[in-house]
Order: structure tokens, then C-alpha cells, then sequence
């Protein structure tokens, strides 16, 4: 089985993760990825020896839109909160193309513009997080992961250089430790 073979399993081991691939294509938004958290954390629970859904806060969703106004994307967060009511799960959507307009404003760093919604993947924190499925119509989801999954899998936490935000960094690494103990992190 290849790393991302592995992956996948492991992903999609969490039911949840399951149901919004499913259903991401009746959004009708484009260039739709469940990315993050819930997709790594699956990882490092079964690697534990834990329920893969345990402690998931969120599901988050990047996809593309041009139109950029609140009123756009807040539509779309009204679809997907009556798609994916049943589940039980927090389903958090993010218009990657508007996400540089407020992202210094709430986080105190600059936000280069993006050219297609997996490109926000390529940015999150921590380099191993930097995960994320979009579904292909055709049976197994398409896996993006700029960085690879070794790091993943061995548990090595890393900044990532393009988003070097090392107190936000320091506070991420904290919190994953404090959850899987037998990760490791590098200093900035």
C-alpha cells in the first residue's frame, strides 16, 4: 500500500469525512476540497489508537468562488449548513479567493492572493497538515498534500515557509501535543 493509499484509508475511516465528499458536488461550488484538520487528525487518531473522528473540532471546505462579497459566501455556508445538518459536524466553507481581503485584519499577517482554491492548502501553519480531498466523480477522492505525508505519518511537526507565523506555529504545535503526545516539533 503506498503512503497515500494508507492515507486515504485513514481519512476516510472517519464517516464524516465520507459523507462530505459524498455530497460536496451538490454545493454546486467550484473547486470544492475538504482540507485540514479533519483529514490529519484522522491520521494521528488511528495512529493512536483512537476513534478516527476523536476530538474533531471542525470539517472545513475551501472552494472558489469570483465573487467575493460576504453576501456570496454566506449563501453558500447557508447551503451546505441544511446538506450537511444530519451529520452532526461543524462544516466550516472558506472562499479561498476572499480570504486575502480579511485575512491581516484577522490574523496580523499578510495574505498573498490565490490563483485557485487549493492553493490555500499550500499555506495552512504546519507543513504535515497541509492536506486535502476533493472528490473526482469517479470513486477514490483526489489527495493534495504539497508537502508530502512522511512528515505526517512520523508525527514531525514543521513550519511551513510560506506561511512563517512562528508564535501562531509555537500555539498549533502546542495544541497537537497536548492531544497526540508522541508528536515532535522542530524549533523555528
Amino acid at each position: 500500500m503506498t503512503t497515500a493509499d494508507r492515507f486515504l484509508d485513514d481519512a476516510l475511516a472517519n464517516p464524516i469525512n465520507v459523507a462530505i465528499l459524498e455530497r460536496l458536488p451538490d454545493l454546486g461550488l467550484a473547486q470544492p476540497w475538504l482540507v485540514a484538520g479533519c483529514l490529519y487528525q484522522a491520521v494521528w487518531n488511528r495512529l493512536s489508537d483512537k476513534p478516527a473522528g476523536w476530538g474533531i473540532k471542525d470539517y472545513d471546505v475551501f472552494y472558489w468562488d469570483e465573487d467575493t462579497s460576504w453576501e456570496a459566501e454566506d449563501a453558500a455556508i447557508k447551503r451546505a449548513d441544511i446538506l450537511f445538518a444530519d451529520l452532526g459536524a461543524e462544516v466550516e466553507l472558506k472562499n479561498q479567493k476572499r480570504v486575502p481581503l480579511w485575512f491581516e485584519a484577522h490574523f496580523g499577517a499578510p495574505y498573498p492572493p490565490v490563483s485557485k482554491a487549493s492553493d490555500g492548502i499550500e499555506r495552512f501553519l504546519v507543513a504535515c497538515t497541509c492536506v486535502g480531498l476533493t472528490p473526482t466523480g469517479d470513486g477514490a477522492p483526489e489527495l493534495l498534500a504539497p508537502y508530502g505525508l512522511d512528515d505526517l505519518y512520523a508525527g514531525v511537526l514543521k513550519i511551513n515557509p510560506h506561511n512563517p507565523s512562528p508564535h501562531r506555529y509555537a500555539e498549533k504545535c502546542a495544541s497537537y501535543l497536548d492531544r497526540w503526545p508522541w508528536l515532535t516539533f522542530t524549533d523555528l
